[in-house]
């Protein structure tokens, strides 16, 4: 671990300032940040500590939405009275990844702010594109069994790793944040980006900009929900393959769906034209299979995870049958229904 200045703001601004330079880190939680830096993958020449930081109220929004501040924990976020009731989606998500302690410390920011779990970008002996612009991708054509299967490019396949996200991107979070240039709200489809030509930019933040807060939409999908994760192990380990579906029902038809993909691709996968397919229509397998042909049309593998296309398929159609019979998954008995 290399050396660094430690800063402490009691203020937004101070944080802001502090932030100024391209080699500063936010420290919250720290659960991400510390790893990378321990492993020398990020050496940053000052951490900025921003626990002091009014950031950790939960708040109504006055069209019945829901206001969320960045150092909120994931703990306090998921066992929520509010969120339980108005945004289950949510809460089941949060409790499907890491461990209690984790959650504990992890944060609502932070875990936009993760980074991916690619063996070659947390091994600095490793070419990565992500950690080192212009030294190469050691996934082609390497170990790549949790890697993406949409919306790759030439230079990264790296895969985003939280979970809270997939549901956020579901439910349409909006992401606010405050800069040099003022304050900003992004709408989380915008929020995280896709490799590209330039992996290391995992996210459409600005230069000094720090997250301070997410913002929910109104919700409506009632017990029409399920936050789906198949995994290696059942706990304390990252999705191969994710989905968080919400839907609206209507006399048995289908008003609205939202349905989200993790561990595919470099931000949580969300396709509005696949989801047209599934609106006016009743619940049915044969189009629940439809839909998910549609999502994974352009799904490309990369030799070892090629498994990971059709078992996407397969989540998407469960995934779908348990939001649909109001049968969400079980994030304590995780054995998938």
């Amino acid at each position: 671990m290399n050396r660094f200045d430690y800063v402490r703001p009691h203020t937004i601004s101070d944080a802001i300032k502090a932030l100024a330079t391209p080699a500063s880190r936010v420290l919250a939680g720290g659960t991400n940040l510390v790893d990378l830096m321990k492993y020398d993958v990020d050496r940053p020449d000052c951490v900025v500590d921003i626990n002091r930081l009014p950031l950790r109220e939960i708040s109504e929004m006055a069209d019945g939405g829901l206001r969320i501040g960045a150092l909120v924990s994931n703990s306090d976020l998921a066992w929520h009275a509010t969120v339980q009731a108005r945004y289950p989606l949510l809460a089941s998500a949060i409790l499907a990844g890491a461990s209690p302690q984790l959650r504990n410390a992890a944060t609502t920011g932070g875990n936009l702010l993760q980074r991916t779990r690619c063996y070659y970008f947390y091994d600095p002996s490793t070419a990565c594109n992500k950690r080192d612009p212009g030294t190469g991708c050691s996934a082609i054509g390497g170990v790549n069994r949790i890697h993406a299967i949409l919306g790759a490019s030439a230079d990264c396949i790296a895969v985003h790793p939280s979970d809270m996200c997939v549901a956020l991107a579901a439910i349409g979070a909006v992401v606010e944040v405050e800069g040099p240039n003022g304050k900003r709200s992004i709408p989380f489809h915008d929020f995280h980006r896709l490799p590209g030509s330039e992996p290391q930019r995992d996210n459409t933040m600005r230069e000094g900009e720090l997250i301070t807060g997410v913002v929910l939409p109104p919700a409506d999908f009632g017990a029409h929900y399920t936050y789906l994760k198949i995994r290696d192990r059942l706990s304390y380990a990252f999705a191969l393959v994710s989905v968080a579906v919400g839907l609206t029902l209507k006399a048995d038809t289908i008003e609205d769906a939202r349905v989200a993909l993790g561990g595919v691709a470099h931000k949580p996968w969300r396709d509005d034209a696949a989801e047209a397919i599934l609106k006016g229509q009743k619940p049915a397998t044969p189009l629940f299979r439809q839909f998910a042909d549609q999502v994974l049309a352009e799904a490309k593998g990369q030799g070892e995870n090629d498994f990971k296309i059709e078992l996407a398929r397969r989540a998407i159609v469960r995934a779908l049958h348990q939001a649909a019979a109001g049968t969400p998954q079980d994030q304590s008995n995780k054995s998938v229904q």
